[in-house]
């Protein structure tokens, strides 16, 4: 039985807001021996269930009050008494005026180690707003830690409304509920702005004069006020710094992204005052609870535990200061990153930045910012270009397509306009989300790309029809022109990009046994890499045929003869690339045959399963796209048995000519006109120790 004065304790504790009528008109019955009489009719084993409660309602349910599976009993395992802001200001444990440097410096440390902890994947009740101070600052008579509230509060609304924009983060990644709080809502932006930057030139006339001066016998206490002073001042620039740079994203303007850099190169320069003058705030005491809180003034990590959801505890580690530093450092680092992209002028430079951005795992928030300054609100590339515009641009740079080019009479004709224009109208939809897929965290991706896959081959299928009818229209018009998969090619071209960082995202997941790297190896040396060089030499060949026709409209007009300048192709980087790619992995594939027939590569005992359920599922992704053609397992095994040669190739022989493909992507890599001599390092670097190991 329940006893009516346990609930109404247990309410004035910890608020639960049980309405007055309920528990004036409850009339509490004891069903303790009718329970257990009706439980005994049940013999060994049986259960009852209702039928609205099956299987998933058993698999999420808890056991309500055991502190293992109930979040709110936390709360029960202490023995101090949990104070809401209001509460603790009443009883005399907080202060809100008066606060000494050290405590200052202290509360503001620990907020920002939680800040991050929420940024990291935890929720805003057990990070944030396990400070006290953060849920009324209005409540707050010292002006720095005021301002300060208001402005963390700033920094979490605006990365909340900026991670919600960009929709690139699953449950793991971020939490975005509130739980009621207010975000600082009723203040202006540009008025916390200002309060955190009266309190710094207030701080900053305090250091000034707490300065040692020349030739002054130095007081060891006022060098530590000194000291303590710009501790606190370098927090509170760094805390406008980062707010102002965040408002900066918020703005539809390009130039807004240039200012919020030179912001985050200012607040970069902090980091190392902030790291070296740790020490001088009060150090907090970790949690008698579980989850290492820090328990200090101003903070109560279970004051907010019964707004958590009735599920299973997650405990919150708030990270230590000094990692608080370093994360920032990296932060700010991915922020200065994020706003080089306004650099990148075509398509095919956006996805790689996406792409090479995106291989340094970045953090939510980061990724939410790229996210929004690519495509601003009013869904135009960096507020600016249409994302159409960008397509065709891209065509023009990758194919040069006929009714692309000015010189061409489809250019201005109504029927050619009107095909290309639904063309590209139909692939912005399908680019977009190539480019926001590159935004989720490495696991989602994979998954997404292998969905999206679908949406590429519906493009492949519509871009050889219009082909088709742009080839006909031409040849009524201008015989000697072709039309002839351009645009097909160029699909092609991203479908296969899919395909191949689909699978190699498996290796750095560690998805594959080593048993399955043959089969992926020569599926990207002999099938993926085969048909991206051969792409982007039709493409290239395209390209080249244009620039004739090109050549020979102006050499008809114009009687000067011109020194013919030797060209760099645009696509001759990538296809010399991709050579050293399908080396390295035709390399790959034949090492792996070898230490198979070896006895060197550990098998499993298929029972539920065999090699051919595991190959299909690899691949399974790819039989939704008909170009190129998907290979299934039979024809695989006909295609890679070696009993075809004669004689057979032993191991030996493969190693020899796996170490004749480590050499050959070397000299191919060793001759890339690469920019950074780093890249150049590493692939040769890591060919020699391939050669070295398969020698």
């Amino acid at each position: 039985m329940v006893m009516k004065s346990s609930v109404e304790d247990d309410d004035a504790g910890w608020g639960l807001g049980i309405p007055e009528k309920m528990k004036n008109n409850a009339n509490w019955v004891d069903i303790t021996h009718e329970f257990k009489g009706a439980c005994k009719e049940l013999n060994l084993g049986e259960l009852l269930h209702d039928k609205l409660f099956g299987l998933f309602e058993a698999m999420s349910a808890i056991e309500m009050m055991d502190p293992k599976m109930d979040a709110g009993m936390i709360g029960n395992q202490v023995n101090r008494k949990v104070l809401n802001f209001d509460q603790a200001i009443k009883e005399g444990v907080i202060k809100v005026k008066d606060l000494s440097l050290p405590e200052l410096i202290g509360i503001i440390d620990t907020c920002f180690c939680c800040l991050i902890t929420w940024l990291e994947g935890h929720s805003l009740a057990q990070t944030v707003f396990t400070c006290l101070y953060v849920h009324n600052p209005d409540l707050i008579e010292e002006p720095a830690l005021k301002a300060f509230a208001l402005g963390i509060l700033k920094v979490c609304d605006i990365a909340r409304e900026k991670v919600n924009k960009a929709a690139v983060f699953e449950e793991e990644d971020f939490q975005a509920m509130t739980y009621g709080f207010k975000m600082a809502n009723n203040v202006t932006d540009l008025r916390v702005t200002g309060m955190l930057k009266d309190v710094e030139d207030e701080l900053q006339r305090k250091v000034k004069s707490t300065r040692s001066r020349q030739g002054e016998q130095r007081d060891p206490e006022v060098e530590l006020e000194h000291q303590q002073f710009l501790a606190l001042f370098n927090r509170i620039k760094f805390t406008r710094l980062l707010l102002t740079a965040l408002i900066a994203f918020t703005k539809k303007e390009t130039s807004s992204v240039g200012e919020a850099q030179k912001l985050v190169a200012q607040a970069a320069d902090l980091l190392s005052a902030i790291h070296s003058s740790i020490q001088h705030g009060i150090q907090s005491q970790n949690d008698t609870t579980k989850g290492d809180h820090p328990i200090m003034m101003g903070f109560e990590p279970l004051v907010n535990q019964r707004l958590l959801p009735p599920t299973f505890p997650r405990y919150a580690k708030i990270i230590k200061r000094e990692d608080m530093v370093v994360y920032f450092s990296k932060l700010i680092e991915r922020i200065k990153t994020v706003c080089d992209v306004i650099n990148t002028t075509n398509l095919h430079g956006i996805l790689d930045f996406f792409c090479e951005f995106s291989e340094q795992s970045p953090c939510v928030l980061s990724r939410s910012l790229l996210q929004t300054t690519f495509l601003i609100d009013n869904k135009k590339v960096f507020g600016t270009h249409l994302m159409q515009d960008m397509i065709k641009d891209a065509l023009r740079y990758f194919v040069s397509p006929p009714v692309l080019s000015y010189k061409c009479c489809l250019f201005n004709n109504h029927q050619a306009k009107d095909y290309i224009d639904s063309f590209v109208t139909h692939c912005s939809r399908p680019f977009c989300s190539l480019i926001q897929i590159h935004g989720h965290n490495r696991a989602r991706q994979r998954d997404k790309l292998g969905h999206i896959l679908e949406e590429f081959a519906t493009l492949q299928d519509e871009a050889e029809k219009v082909d088709a009818a742009l080839h006909s229209l031409l040849m009524k018009l201008e015989p000697q022109r072709q039309h002839l998969a351009c645009l097909g090619t160029w699909i092609l071209y991203h479908n296969l990009r899919i395909m191949i960082q689909y699978l190699l995202s498996g290796f750095e997941l560690e998805l594959y046994s080593m048993h399955e790297y043959y089969y992926i190896y020569w599926y990207l040396s002999e099938f993926l890499y085969a048909w991206l060089m051969s792409t982007l030499s039709r493409a290239d060949s395209s390209q080249m045929a244009e620039e004739r026709i090109l050549e020979e409209q102006l050499k008809g007009r114009s009687s000067k003869k011109t020194k013919k300048k030797k060209k760099v192709r645009p696509l001759s980087k990538e296809i010399t690339m991709s050579q050293a790619y399908q080396n390295m992995c035709a390399g790959m594939y034949k090492t792996m045959v070898a230490l198979d027939m070896d006895g060197k590569v550990r098998k499993p005992q298929f029972e539920l399963d065999s090699e051919q359920v595991r190959y299909e599922h690899r691949f399974a992704p790819f039989n939704s796209v008909v170009t190129p053609p998907p290979v299934h397992y039979i024809q695989f095994k006909e295609m890679s048995d070696l009993k075809k040669y004669n004689p057979p190739p032993g191991s030996a022989d493969l190693y020899l000519a796996a170490s004749k493909h480590f050499q050959q992507a070397k000299l191919i890599l060793e001759n890339v006109p690469s920019p950074d001599p780093e890249v150049r390092k590493f692939n040769t670097n890591t060919i020699n120790r391939l050669m070295f190991t398969v020698g």
